[in-house]
Order: structure tokens, then C-alpha cells, then sequence
């Protein structure tokens, strides 16, 4: 059975395109050892890393209502109450829904904390800080950085320890998609604020976030999913700009696209992505309907099964010829 580790890109509601892709791994026998993602990508990651299966991962997301995740109060469903919960709560949406709904399928799993998520490694230790099987990425724009979670925990005061630290407070952080839901509101060691918000501003898709340290050999792959057209094609839909918020939310989305585009022209990244066309689907369409979910859901597995098997422009996935080309060391310093 081939292991890998696996990379989830952030994409809002179109995260049942990364369930088609991985769905087709886990047919062609692939076990997860870990699992990093970004907004979308932490919450289907935490899925995976709970040792979900595909076929069950499916039926939960089609079963997905995305316009409960809209949970604004009745007055902020309104233009003026938009503009008021924008002013005092930095956000429309409170996320409590997407808390409730994944405590709700992770609980089904017999999975609540980081600790009932560990990982070894007797050949290569870790620091305690890494031993999980999930890493979710949130940005924290009160320090100006990008958070590792549950491996950066230390830099905040929390009330429980790593391991009893909840996911579903580190992935809400992660999907605190600017304007429309809520920041985190979390302090650090030394009393300071701290806001956190989704990770994609800063790394949408952490591809390299497990790669093994500089001359050593990788024992299994890391696997990305990527929800965007290859490196090389038009990446974004134009934002029309028609006053202040409009223009906020289009300069945000040109820099974390800019920021993707800039990560993925790596040719190691290229290489080791699974590249899902996901159409026009906005990342917060909520009232994405049936058909648009089952073309996201049949796109993922169709750009799972030509990364492994290979197209006219691309060789079919080969962790032997990857290694040759990006990561051989010396025999000795493996």
C-alpha cells in the first residue's frame, strides 16, 4: 500500500472537488500518514485525518447545505446590518454552524482533540509540537504571521494543553474568510490581541509544509490538491469593483492569487499537484447548487486520475522518477 502525505488548497465551498481527487488516491490504494490544509482544505483535511473514508467523506459533503453556513444574525442579512456586523465584528458570519456541523462528523469518528490525532515516527522524531497527523494553516494579521496549528499553539494562551486543544477552534480559524465570517479572537503568551483569520491569505497551499529536511531522502511522497487551472492558465475571474468593500475584496483576492501563483511556479510543486479546473465557481458561492457540486466532485476525481496515469502534456505520477529529478542525496547523508 503506497503511503503519502497530503496537501488540501483552500476554496471555500468548492472543498467537495478535493473529496472527488482523493477519492480516486484511496481507489488506487493510497494511505494518508498526514494531512495539512488551508480554510476548506483544514476542514476536509481534518476529515481525512480522522481516518473517514472517501466513499463516506461524499456522502457527507453532497449532503452539505451551504447557505446554513451563512449563519449571520436575522438583522445582518440585510445591507445595513452587513455594513454594521462589517464595522463591530470584523465579519457578516459567525462560523458557529461549520463549529457545530464539524464537531458534529468528527465526533461521529471518535475525534475531538489533536490528541486524538498522534503521529511517530521512530526513523525520523519529530519535536512533541509535530507529532499530529493534521496541520491547519491560519494567518495571524495581528502579528503578521502565518500560524502552524496545533504546531504553533506555544505562542498563544490557551486554556487547554496541545493535546486537548479542540480542532474545531484551529480549522474555524483557518476558514475566517476576510469580511465574511468573523476573525478569531485569540491572545498570545504575553496578553497581546491577536486576530486570526483564513490561512490562505498568507499559504492557500502549503505544499512543502512535511518535506523532509535538506539530504534526506522523502519515504513517500507529499501529494497536493490544488483548486485552480495549471500554473500557466488565466487564474482568476474578474471582480467588479462598484464601491469601498468591493474594492477591499478584490485587492485581497489578487494578493493571495498572486501569492498562489507565485508558490506553485516551482517545478518540485508542479510536479507533485493534483490540479483541479473548478470552473467559476467562487469560493463563497453558498448557493452552490447540485449540479455544480457533482461537476466540482467528478473534476477532482478526473485530475486525480490523469496526475497518476498521465496525459499528453504529462507523465503519469512516478515517486521513484520524482525523486531523481528533485530530491536525490547522497547514499550516505539518507
Amino acid at each position: 500500500m503506497p503511503y503519502a502525505d497530503l496537501v488540501l488548497e483552500g476554496g471555500g465551498v468548492k472543498g467537495i472537488a478535493l473529496v472527488g481527487a482523493i477519492s480516486v488516491l484511496e481507489e488506487r490504494g493510497y494511505e494518508f500518514k498526514r494531512v495539512a490544509g488551508t480554510s476548506a482544505g483544514a476542514v476536509v483535511g481534518s476529515l481525512v485525518a480522522a481516518n473517514i473514508p472517501a466513499t463516506r467523506l461524499t456522502q457527507i459533503m453532497r449532503k452539505v447545505d451551504y447557505r446554513a453556513f451563512q449563519d449571520a444574525d436575522w438583522a445582518e442579512r440585510f445591507a445595513v446590518g452587513k455594513a454594521f456586523g462589517l464595522v463591530f465584528d470584523q465579519g457578516i458570519f459567525h462560523g458557529n454552524y461549520l463549529r457545530a456541523w464539524l464537531a458534529e462528523q468528527l465526533n461521529a469518528a471518535g475525534v475531538r482533540t489533536f490528541g486524538d490525532l498522534p503521529y511517530s515516527d521512530p526513523d525520523r522524531p519529530l519535536p512533541p509540537q509535530r507529532r499530529y497527523r493534521l496541520v491547519v494553516m491560519a494567518s495571524d494579521i495581528s502579528q503578521g504571521c502565518l500560524r502552524r496549528l496545533p504546531w504553533d499553539l506555544e505562542h498563544y494562551r490557551r486554556e487547554r494543553a496541545r493535546d486537548d486543544e479542540f480542532i474545531v477552534d484551529s480549522v474555524r480559524a483557518s476558514m475566517s474568510i476576510p469580511f465574511f465570517y468573523t476573525p478569531e479572537h485569540w491572545q498570545t503568551t504575553d496578553g497581546q490581541d491577536s486576530w486570526l483569520v483564513d490561512g490562505g491569505m498568507l499559504s492557500n497551499y502549503p505544499i512543502d509544509v512535511f518535506d523532509a529536511e535538506p539530504g534526506h531522502r522523502p519515504r513517500w511522497p507529499t501529494l497536493g490538491i490544488k483548486l485552480s487551472a495549471r500554473q500557466d492558465a488565466a487564474q482568476g475571474i474578474v471582480n467588479p469593483i462598484t464601491g469601498i468593500a468591493s474594492m477591499s475584496i478584490a485587492m485581497l483576492k489578487t494578493l493571495t492569487g498572486f501569492y498562489d501563483r507565485m508558490h506553485i511556479e516551482s517545478q518540485d510543486a508542479v510536479d507533485r499537484t493534483i490540479f483541479v479546473d473548478t470552473g467559476h465557481v467562487r469560493a463563497t458561492d453558498f448557493e452552490l447548487d447540485a449540479a455544480s457540486q457533482n461537476m466540482l466532485f467528478q473534476n477532482g476525481r478526473k485530475a486525480a486520475r490523469e496526475f497518476l496515469d498521465g496525459t499528453a502534456d504529462r507523465p503519469a505520477w512516478d515517486f521513484d522518477a520524482y525523486i531523481a529529478k528533485h530530491r536525490a542525496v547522497p547514499a550516505r547523508a539518507r
